[in-house]
């Protein structure tokens, strides 16, 4: 995994832009601290910081290929999982290849098939080509949007990076944000519009996106989504194809120079990633799976339960660990720490994120880069198979609106009277929706309810999703380590899409065709287990630390967060214990102390960024 930046423009002579190509790449050394090297001609500037996983000498970037006295540059952050397939196709159509490296392959197939390249990748990847015979950058994402790209149009150039830092850094961008931007923060936060930047001209390149910069400017181009049509397979045969697909996803993702591991968190998806690896080393005799899991300094004593919480995950895990005998790490937080990284998490997640959600995954990366590079994670089961509530309730499949912000009222609450008057957060939530379900590939056989739960799954996405593989990328790469996700693979997402609800909830079970191709994998205490999201604290001192953190910013009277939010209506909030609010600010849990860390990551981040409001 890598970080990439990139500058071209026709105008101006890039080769002396050294120390701005520079900073950009500094500015995400945290994402490859293994290497640093630049590219940079009079129009093109490509800057590079890797992290070793394959390959340490042959994966050197930015990488160049003479083709016909014609010189290609990458830059790449990524990983192909089915390199040795295109490798044999391109050997077979006379290329050589003086490494086993996934990079050389991705140029040399750039080079042979042109933008369809994309179309062979299986893999996560955020990419850019200099093209010197079309004179054009050739950039492109992978389909579900695992590793960010993002980028602005300058005087008629293109400056581009992994993280919207990378492009702050640059002397001549600034961070604005004007009424779209603070709409996106306020209205939609922590999740945002596929595609938007929430800065003033920066947008991201959208997943399954390829964009072509040249003389004529900036175009972009979707070139996969899924696609709805009739599933004809029985039950049998859909639980077989389903753990085929699955099963070849974690086996190719297990491909590393480094050590691997997972994250275990005694839940279905992490599980089945847990019980594949584990049974795949051993049948290639390389010894025991290492895995991972977190806990919070005095859960065992604090730990309540709820209908979205009924359980802790220790019991679970220790299944787990007994029926592969694998090599267990139980880390556990002190809860001031895990208070503490919540400002270096919003800095490596350059917007106002999911709290301790976030800094948690970030020491639990850095905990884990103690013993792997490298470990397999369960995100985007939920999204793709259907665990969450609002799959399966019907007031929510007919709501309008995102199911998982049920906030707009309480978020307009908070602000002040001039910004109340300004926005319409509500307004501007409800066409952001609408545009995703009016990009919806319908099927003409679906029923009216069908119809409404294929946009729901539309809806998680491009938008639930994205949310947390966002996380996931920057609170990873923040520790310098690589995170992989065995349910993005495409050709499982592209199938499971189609699986009617009737048969995604075999026996009246949310996932339960999932866990029916799980049979005989999993202990039956883990398979049938009812779902549990993500660990959170329950113990007070992580709530005493963020309204100790919340009431110095009421006291300070340069606090950046009263420019947008009313000082008495926060006041309140934090003096109930953030209680005071019923609906949960984003998804099911972000409520009482998980909602003031949000507001007070909020003034951090208008602070540390140093940004600018644009009335």
């Amino acid at each position: 995994m890598c970080g990439i930046t990139g500058w071209v423009d026709f105008q101006r002579d890039l080769s002396n832009e050294i120390d701005n190509v520079r900073k950009m790449a500094n500015a995400i050394q945290h994402r490859g601290p293994d290497e640093h090297n630049e590219w940079i001609s009079s129009d093109v500037a490509f800057g590079h910081q890797r992290l070793i996983v394959v390959d340490p000498d042959g994966g050197k970037q930015p990488m160049e290929c003479e083709k016909d006295r014609s010189n290609y540059i990458l830059v790449y952050n990524g990983e192909l999982y089915n390199t040795e397939d295109i490798r044999k196709e391109l050997l077979d159509n006379d290329w050589t290849f003086a490494s086993h490296s996934d990079t050389e392959v991705l140029l040399k197939s750039y080079i042979e098939w042109g933008e369809t390249c994309v179309d062979k990748l299986n893999g996560i990847f955020a990419f850019a080509i200099w093209d010197p015979n079309k004179q054009q950058l050739f950039m492109a994402r992978d389909r579900l949007g695992v590793k960010p790209l993002f980028y602005t149009e300058k005087d008629g150039g293109i400056i581009f990076g992994s993280e919207l830092k990378a492009l702050i850094a640059h002397d001549e961008i600034d961070p604005i944000l004007d009424q779209e931007g603070l709409s996106e923060v306020l209205a939609l936060g922590p999740s945002r519009t596929p595609g938007h930047g929430v800065f003033k001209g920066i947008h991201e390149l959208r997943a399954a996106h390829i964009g072509i910069f040249d003389q004529n400017g900036f175009r972009t181009k979707r070139y996969w989504n899924v696609t709805s049509t009739a599933h004809t397979d029985d039950v049998e045969e859909t639980a077989d194809t389903i753990r085929y697909l699955f099963t070849d996803a974690v086996e190719r993702q297990l491909i590393s120079d480094v050590p691997l591991g997972t994250f275990l968190s005694g839940g279905v998806d992490s599980s089945a990633i847990t019980a594949v690896a584990s049974n795949y080393l051993k049948r290639h005799d390389k010894g025991k799976l290492s895995t991972f899991s977190i806990d919070y300094e005095g859960n065992d004593k604090y730990f309540e339960k709820s209908s979205f919480q009924p359980n802790s995950d220790s019991d679970f895990i220790d299944y787990m660990v007994d029926a592969h005998d694998t090599e267990h790490y139980n880390f556990v937080i002190d809860n001031k720490k895990l208070a503490d990284l919540l400002k270096e998490a919003v800095e490596l997640r350059d917007l106002p994120g999911m709290a301790d959600v976030d800094s948690s995954l970030l020491w639990l990366c850095r905990r884990t880069k103690d013993e792997v590079t490298v470990a397999l994670s369960g995100e985007c089961a939920d999204e793709i198979f259907g665990g969450y509530p609002w799959f399966y309730r019907e007031d929510d499949l007919k709501r309008e609106g995102f199911p998982w912000i049920r906030s707009s009222e309480v978020r307009r609450s908070l602000l002040t009277d001039e910004w109340k008057q300004k926005l319409d957060l509500h307004e501007y939530m409800l066409k952001r929706y609408q545009e995703t379900i009016d990009e919806t590939p319908e099927f003409e056989g679906d029923s009216e309810l069908e119809s409404q739960r294929r946009k729901m799954f539309y809806l998680n996405m491009h938008w639930f999703m994205p949310t947390l593989l966002d996380r996931k990328d920057r609170m990873s790469m923040g520790a310098s380590f690589e995170a992989r996700v065995p349910f993005s693979d495409h050709r499982l997402v592209e199938y499971v899409w189609n699986i009617p609800w009737e048969m995604k909830t075999y026996k009246g079970r949310e996932k339960g065709i999932l866990r029916k191709a799980l049979e005989g994998l999993l202990p039956d205490e883990i398979l049938y287990r009812k779902k549990s999201p993500y660990p959170k604290t329950h113990n007070p001192v992580y709530k005493d630390a963020v309204i100790e953190w919340m009431n110095e910013i009421l006291e300070d009277p340069n606090a950046r967060l009263f420019e947008i939010f009313d000082k008495e209506a926060v006041r309140n909030l934090v003096e109930s214990e953030g209680k005071e609010i019923d609906a949960p600010w984003f998804g099911q849990l972000m409520t009482g102390p998980q909602l003031l860390a949000h507001l007070a990551q909020m003034d951090h981040w208008l602070r540390t960024y140093d940004i600018k409001i644009e009335a």
